[in-house]
């Protein structure tokens, strides 16, 4: 078994990290990122992973790009998203674009247990006393967007947020390593399954990932 904590608060990793050998056993091989850029190497390295504890507002998290972008990544590996924002409308947006659980960082860590248990035995999960005000939130996203989202190849995931950033094709193809064409034929069928007609739109719709200013 193998999990990964990434959070950028040092002394909630080592706690979180406690909590979740203890609940796992000590042949669970535990490994922490304070961010995505030192989590990314990590599943590169470690594939095999099974669990992630990510935190909402890891700095280079980008509100929800990263969870969608592990979902799209990594869909075999369950995504227990642990953070500090309580808000009814963000939990349920996190739920409704892959999170296997949603654990506020201010429930008793004995929680965790509880948690994990029901991510790893295929469950979703959500404190029961968040589960009206969770269900009767507003959509942060719409949902013919997110759906379009879980269609797209990680590639194009890739191809969209650097669209969202700016870049021209030709930028894009010399981050990614691959001939412009490749980028123009990724840049089309993003255009297609988003139904959007010009990249503009798309890079827009790419920003309504991110978190409210306001949490």
């Amino acid at each position: 078994m193998i999990a990964i904590i990434a959070d950028d608060h040092p002394l909630f990793r080592v706690a979180l990290s406690q909590a979740l050998q203890a609940i796992l056993g000590p042949q669970a091989e535990l490994f922490q990122a304070h961010s995505m850029a030192q989590l990314w190497p990590l599943l590169r390295s470690y594939p095999d992973t099974q669990l992630i504890l990510l935190d909402l507002k890891l700095p280079d998290a980008e509100g929800f790009a990263a969870l969608t972008a592990l979902r799209t990544e990594y869909p075999d590996i369950s995504v227990l998203m642990v953070s500090a924002i309580e808000e009814p409308a963000v939990i349920k947006q996190a739920l409704q674009l892959g999170a296997a659980a949603y654990l506020p960082k201010s429930a008793p860590l004995e929680v965790l247990s509880e948690a994990v248990t029901a991510v790893l035995a295929g469950e979703r999960w959500l404190p029961a006393e968040l589960g009206a005000s969770v269900s009767q939130a507003p959509d942060l996203i719409d949902q013919q967007f997110a759906s379009a989202l879980e269609q797209l190849t990680p590639q194009q995931f890739r191809v969209l947020k650097m669209i969202a950033d700016g870049l021209l094709n030709k930028q894009i193809a010399y981050e990614m390593n691959v001939q412009e064409t490749t980028v123009k034929q990724h840049v089309s069928a993003i255009l297609r399954k988003l139904e959007v007609n010009n990249r503009t739109l798309a890079g827009i719709m790419f920003e309504k990932l991110k978190l409210p200013d306001n949490l």
